[in-house]
């Protein structure tokens, strides 16, 4: 599958919405879910590309379908905050990775970036092998570092440095 990075759209709201509600996903998110709707997506996609801190695009295949949103947060003193959530038929199509290293490419080449870091919950196991495989490094975790819906979760530290 061939992907591209583009700026996100209206007619995404449905399928981010989609990644949002699915059980096998959302179970990692340290933000209500259900609470979301697609008019709740639709103001997040207007509001985009007004936040002069962030970056966000749509993960979009060789159709310009949506895949999911890719993003640098935060961004400041030569560092941003890499963020990723992907559809599930997205998963195991190598999108993510062909998104993640176009989106450090924008990130050390067109930004001028010197660190991307991202945070992730310890038991998320597969999105921690994929960050590995992207090439963040491990730096640390932090214990007890949120509580999410009454348990205290554990987070692992990743960055990536300008080559």
């Amino acid at each position: 599958m061939q992907i591209h990075l583009r700026p996100l759209q209206q007619e995404d709201a449905p399928l981010m919405l989609e990644w949002m509600r699915d059980p096998s996903i959302a179970r990692f998110f340290r933000f209500d879910a259900a609470g979301m709707t697609e008019e709740k997506c639709r103001a997040f996609i207007a509001s985009a590309d007004a936040d002069p801190d962030s970056r966000h695009y749509a993960i979009a295949d060789e159709n310009d379908s949506y895949l999911g949103t890719i993003s640098l947060k935060h961004i400041a003193d030569g560092r941003a905050e890499y963020a990723i959530s992907t559809r599930s038929c997205a998963h195991g199509t190598g999108a993510a990775l062909q998104a993640t290293r176009e989106l450090l490419r924008i990130a050390f080449e067109e930004l001028g970036l010197e660190t991307v870091y991202l945070n992730v919950l310890a038991e998320n196991l597969r999105a921690n092998v994929f960050y590995r495989k992207a090439g963040f490094r491990f730096t640390h975790t932090e214990q007890n570092a949120l509580e999410i819906r009454g348990e205290l979760k554990d987070l692992n530290w990743y960055e990536i440095t300008c080559r």
